[in-house]
C-alpha cells in the first residue's frame, strides 16, 4: 500500500494582519493564501513595506506588538494555530521552525559566544546533551561555510565580519533541525561564493524534507532555489505561481518592474529603473532601457594612488596564548583616475573594508602609502589632511548609523557646507536635495523617519555637498530592495556621468559592479589577485579565484540579462 504524502507544514487562507495605531487600524497584509509543504521552497518577494517580513513572522506568532492576525484558515501541521497558547508557540519556535533574520549583528546576543547562540535551541528542546554541544556547534557552523568553526564558536558577534555573522545566525536557526525554516533576507550580506554555500545548505535541508519560506529582494537567489514564488505589493499578492513561470512570463506590471531592475552586463550604460519588458516572437522576454547621459572622458593622472598597503591585526584563537597575528592587507596597490569608476570586489574577510578605511584616512597602514591629488594622505597628522578632507567623500552601507542622531536632514548635509552664509547654505541644501530627487520638505525631517532609499539619497547629497573628486561607496545599496536599489544606482551613475566624479565602488554584487565599473580590482585574503578592465575581467578572468567568484554568481547577474536567465 502506497503511503500518503505528508500534509502541508503551513496552510493559510485569507491571511490579514493589521496594527492599531493613533490614526486607527492599519492593514499591512490582506487576503493572502500560503501553503508550504515538506521538501519545497516558497519565496516571498517584493519591495520594502510590501508585507513580506510580517507575513513570515506571523508563522511564529512574532508579527509584532499590537498585531492582529486573522485568517479563514491558519493551520500549522494540521492544527489551528489561531487557537495556540503562548506556551504552544514557544514550543514550536526553534524545534518546528527556525528563523533567520537579516540583521545578524542585532539578532545575535553581544554577551554570548557564537557557540552559545548556535547550541541554544538544541539544548533548550533537549535535542542534544551538554556533552555533545561542541560537536554539534562545530558541525553546524562548518555546514554553512564558517572557516575554523572551533575558533569562531569561542568568539562574539562583534569579532566576526558581516558575512560570518550571517552564517552564524543561519547555523543557530538550523541547529535544531527544524521542519520549517523561515529565512528573511538570509544572503543580503554575503558575497557570491558564500551565498552559494548558504543556499546550498538550505537546498540540502529542503531535499531532506524541510520546508523553506524564503523572503528576499534578490530575484536571482529566488530563481535558483524556490519552487514557487509570491510577489507582494502593498500587502497583497500581485503575482504567484511556479517560479520559472512567474519570472519567465510575468503577468503583473510590478513583477516586470522587479525583473527589469536587476543589474547585469547587458544593463551597462543604461538606466536600470527605466527597464521595460517586451515579449519577443518566441514568447521569451526582452528588456529595453534608456541610456545614461554621456560621460566625461577618464583622465590620465591619478587622483588617488595607493602603494604597497599592508595592515596586520591580532585576533583571538583557541589554544595557548589565545592570540595570533592576522594579515588583513598585504602589499596592495591601486590607482583611481579622474572620472573613473573602479569596482573593488572579494569575499567577506578579503580586506575590502580595511582597504577602504586606509584610503579614507581613517586607519593608518603598517606599511605602504596613499597619495591624494599628489599629496601625502596616509601616515601624516590629521591637520595635514584637513585641507584635502572634503575632496574625498564616503557613502556608507548603513547611512543612518553615520548620521548624528540629533540632526535633521539639513544639518546632515550641512556638515559639508561650513563657512558660508546661512541663507546661501540653505539654498545649497535645497538644491542638493533636488539633485538627488528629494523635495525641499525633507530638509527639516529626521532621518529616522525616512525610508532606506531616502536615507541613502541624503547620504549621497551629503557627499556631493563637498564637491569631491572621489567618492568611496561601500556596499551602498546592498540593504535595499531591487527597485529602490535601481533608483539609487541610477542616481549615482547619472551624477557620476554629469559631474565626472570618480568612484571607488565596493560591492559583493558582481552584477552591479559589471553594470557600473570601468575597471575591477579583485581581492582575496588581503592581496590583489586580478585587476583590469571590467569587460576583460568578467568575460576572460585570468585568476582561478576570479573565475570561482564569477561562476558562483547567479546567472542573471553576470554575462547576461535577467530576461535570458529566467526565460
Amino acid at each position: 500500500m502506497t503511503q500518503a504524502p505528508p500534509g502541508p507544514l503551513v496552510e493559510i487562507e485569507g491571511l490579514s494582519i493589521r496594527f492599531d495605531g493613533l490614526d486607527g487600524p492599519k492593514t499591512v497584509v490582506r487576503n493572502l493564501d500560503l501553503v508550504i509543504r515538506p521538501g519545497e521552497c516558497v519565496a516571498l518577494v517584493g519591495e520594502s513595506g510590501s508585507g513580506k517580513s510580517v507575513t513570515a513572522r506571523s508563522l511564529l506568532n512574532l508579527a509584532g506588538d499590537g498585531a492582529r492576525v486573522d485568517a479563514r484558515r491558519f493551520l500549522i501541521e494540521g492544527e489551528d494555530a489561531l487557537a495556540f497558547s503562548g506556551a504552544r508557540w514557544r514550543a514550536l519556535r526553534g524545534a518546528f521552525a527556525g528563523l533567520v533574520m537579516q540583521d545578524a549583528l542585532t539578532s545575535l546576543d553581544p554577551l554570548r559566544t557564537i557557540g552559545q547562540e548556535v547550541s541554544e535551541v538544541a539544548l533548550r528542546h533537549g535535542l542534544v546533551r551538554s556533552s555533545g554541544r561542541d560537536a554539534l556547534v562545530s558541525a553546524t557552523l562548518a555546514s554553512v561555510g564558517v572557516p575554523e568553526p572551533e575558533v569562531r564558536a569561542r568568539q562574539y558577534a562583534h569579532q566576526l565580519s558581516g558575512g560570518l555573522r550571517q552564517r552564524a545566525l543561519i547555523a543557530a536557526a538550523i541547529a535544531g533541525r527544524p521542519r520549517l525554516i523561515i529565512a528573511d533576507e538570509p544572503t543580503t550580506a554575503l558575497d557570491a561564493t558564500v551565498q552559494v554555500q548558504v543556499i546550498g545548505v538550505l537546498k540540502e535541508l529542503v531535499r531532506q524534507g524541510a520546508g523553506l519560506l524564503l523572503v528576499s529582494h534578490d530575484l536571482s537567489v529566488v530563481a535558483g532555489i524556490a519552487d514557487r514564488v509570491l510577489v507582494m505589493r502593498d500587502g497583497e499578492v500581485a503575482d504567484a505561481g511556479p517560479t520559472a513561470d512567474v519570472l519567465a512570463r510575468p503577468r503583473h506590471p510590478y513583477t516586470r518592474e522587479l525583473i527589469a531592475a536587476v543589474p547585469s552586463a547587458d544593463s551597462r550604460g543604461r538606466l536600470l529603473s527605466s527597464g521595460r519588458i517586451v515579449p519577443d516572437d518566441s514568447g521569451a522576454i526582452r528588456i529595453t532601457r534608456d541610456p545614461l547621459p554621456a560621460r566625461r572622458a577618464i583622465g590620465d593622472g591619478a587622483l588617488l594612488e595607493a602603494t604597497g598597503l599592508t595592515k596586520r591585526y591580532r585576533r583571538n584563537v583557541a589554544g595557548p596564548g589565545g592570540r595570533e597575528a592576522f594579515t588583513a592587507l598585504e602589499d596592495v596597490s591601486l590607482v583611481v583616475r579622474a572620472g573613473e569608476v573602479v569596482g573593488l570586489v572579494g569575499e567577506s574577510g578579503s580586506g575590502k573594508s580595511t582597504c577602504a578605511k586606509i584610503l579614507l584616512g581613517l586607519l593608518e597602514p603598517d606599511a605602504g602609502a596613499v597619495m591624494l591629488l599628489g599629496q601625502p594622505w596616509s601616515n601624516v597628522p590629521e591637520r595635514r589632511r584637513r585641507s584635502l578632507r572634503s575632496r574625498l567623500q564616503y557613502i556608507p552601507q548603513d547611512p543612518l548609523s553615520s548620521f548624528d542622531p540629533r540632526y535633521r536632514v539639513a544639518e546632515v548635509i550641512g556638515e559639508n557646507l561650513s563657512g558660508i552664509e546661512p541663507h546661501v547654505r540653505r539654498r545649497r541644501i535645497l538644491g542638493l536635495l533636488e539633485r538627488v530627487g528629494l523635495d525641499g520638505a525633507f530638509a527639516d525631517r529626521s532621518p529616522r523617519l525616512l525610508s532606506g532609499g531616502q536615507r541613502q539619497r541624503v547620504a549621497i547629497a551629503r557627499a556631493l555637498a563637498a564637491d569631491p573628486v572621489l567618492i568611496v561607496c561601500d556596499e551602498p545599496v546592498s540593504a535595499l530592495d531591487v527597485c529602490i536599489q535601481a533608483q539609487v544606482v541610477d542616481l549615482i551613475a547619472e551624477l557620476q556621468s554629469r559631474l565626472g566624479t570618480a568612484l571607488l565602488f565596493i560591492s559583493h554584487d558582481l552584477g552591479l559592479v559589471h553594470h557600473l565599473a570601468d575597471r575591477v580590482i579583485v581581492l582575496k585574503d588581503g592581496r590583489v589577485v586580478e585587476e583590469g578592465a571590467a569587460e576583460r575581467v568578467f568575460q576572460s578572468p585570468a585568476h582561478d579565484y576570479t573565475r570561482a567568484l564569477i561562476a558562483a554568481a547567479p546567472r542573471s547577474l553576470v554575462g547576461g540579462a535577467a530576461a535570458r536567465a529566467v526565460a
